[in-house]
């Protein structure tokens, strides 16, 4: 299976992927640590791709998506962004909107902490 294959197949049969550096459980990058680490307070099923662990899929998903940075967000098959995109999401609430309209589990009221530490 291709590395393009692979990506497919992960970001489809997942509902929500995180393509990072690093583990949820133990990020290798402070980018991926921030996104992982919004994901994780708020209670978001998703899987997690180690980008360090395999070349190929760390230059795929980069080709996959034509954007050029780690880490990546996808749900439902759909690149949300990096981590600067993602930041911004939570913090103005779309990202909980994203969530709820595709039927993503999360807490809210986790999502509302993070907005009140940022106001």
């Amino acid at each position: 299976m291709s590395a393009q294959d692979m990506i497919r197949e992960t970001v489809t049969t997942n509902d929500v992927v995180l393509f990072m550096k690093g583990t949820k459980m133990m990020p290798q990058c402070g980018f991926s640590s921030r996104v992982a680490g919004i994901l994780n307070y708020m209670g978001v099923e998703y899987a997690d791709v180690n980008v360090l662990a395999d070349a190929e899929i760390r230059q795929g998903i980069k080709d996959f998506s034509d954007w050029p940075t780690i880490p990546q967000l996808y749900v439902k098959g759909e690149f949300v962004g990096g981590c600067d995109i993602v930041t911004e999401m939570t913090i103005s609430g779309e990202l909980d909107t994203l969530f709820e309209s595709n039927g993503i589990a999360f807490n809210k009221e986790a999502a509302d902490k993070i907005r009140e530490a940022n106001a």
